[in-house]
């Protein structure tokens, strides 16, 4: 019979290699489980996007912890690594009231707020849009503590969230305390330029992210297009994507002409760029939306026709397209649209 450290290794070795169904045999059958045992299944879960599962593992491990309590034995209590995952999965589903109480309950505890948990927080609150309370756990842990990581959650977090302006302000304060940026963080700057519309700044940032030998990737071009193409500098966003080095069967060169035409109201260019795409066989990872209506969560993915409100949706949905086409196109230049 393996010993626990043995089992403990095998569930970690599936859950990190992101073997869900494996880990879950290995987790079943375990004689025994400790703090360890808990903290990789739901790290697990979290990493394979099954963050309900994660919670709801979270929740039996307090109540086999408590019950244990109540027969006179010690149970396994969650430690910060647990907490970590706990609020990575809540801080994906947006469930604000449950990374609260797990806050509290890291208070209550005497859980020391050491730099994992303190960004782990920051991102639930700032994903889950309470900018406030984030910003409270970031500005309470010492700017000498601090890594890159944290910074990127806080910046990233108000860039979401519409608040360029202090986006930028927090990257300064970084850069004074002397911290590095890398290339999430110029993402997460190009992002709130894309919310803000700071052409100006974006280029900036862009042209700093190459200066400091970091490489952009599509989603820095990306955002850069965005910000490009809402100010309607539709020759500078010829520029970019032309000089973007994709490989053929790469959604992002098509996603991005599409919306080019989309933003210059082409809206027949747009279909078109994105049939293009589909005919040449070139697969986008599908992008979903949960929103969270009457205390209940609906999850959609386009083209979804799963919930059962989708016919009133789809109407809506429909006449929102008739009126964006019934209006005038906007001009675009002409060697714009010989690329589709």
């Amino acid at each position: 019979m393996p010993d626990l450290v043995s089992w403990n290794a095998l569930l970690d070795g599936y859950a990190k290699c992101r073997d869900l169904p494996a880990a879950r045999q290995v987790f079943a059958r375990m004689p025994q489980r400790d703090v360890v045992s808990w903290s990789a299944m739901i790290d697990g879960c979290v990493k394979c996007g099954e963050h309900r599962e994660a919670l709801a593992l979270f929740e039996m491990m307090e109540n086999t912890a408590a019950r244990s309590v109540e027969d006179g034995g010690g149970g396994a209590r969650a430690n910060d690594v647990t907490m970590v995952s706990v609020l990575g999965a809540c801080a994906n589903l947006g469930d604000l009231e449950r990374g609260r109480r797990v806050h509290r309950s890291l208070r209550e505890r005497g859980f020391p707020l050491n730099l994992k948990l303190a960004t782990s927080l920051v991102d639930m609150y700032a994903k889950c849009g309470a900018i406030r309370e984030a910003l409270e756990v970031f500005w309470a842990v010492p700017v000498e503590s601090t890594d890159v990581l944290i910074w990127n959650a806080v910046i990233g977090g108000l860039a979401v969230h519409g608040m360029a302006t202090e986006s930028v302000e927090i990257f300064q304060k970084m850069r004074v305390a002397g911290v590095a940026p890398d290339e999430i963080t110029y993402l997460c700057l190009l992002s709130a330029c894309v919310h803000g519309g700071l052409v100006d700044e974006a280029w900036e940032f862009f042209r700093s992210l190459e200066a400091q030998g970091l490489r952009p990737h599509v989603e820095h071009y990306a955002c850069l297009v965005d910000v490009l193409g809402r100010a309607g500098h539709l020759e500078e966003v010829y520029g970019v994507v032309k000089t973007v080095q994709l490989q053929p069967d790469h959604d992002g060169r098509y996603i991005g002409l599409s919306n080019i035409y989309a933003i210059a109201r082409r809206w027949q260019e747009a279909k078109k760029a994105r049939k293009v795409m589909e005919d040449r066989g070139v697969k986008k990872v599908a992008g979903f939306s949960e929103i969270d209506v009457g205390g209940g969560l609906s999850w959609f993915t386009a083209q979804d026709k799963t919930h059962p409100g989708s016919a009133e949706i789809y109407d809506l949905l429909n006449l929102i397209a008739m009126e964006m086409k019934m209006q005038d196109d906007a001009t675009i230049p002409d060697y714009l649209c010989a690329h589709c």
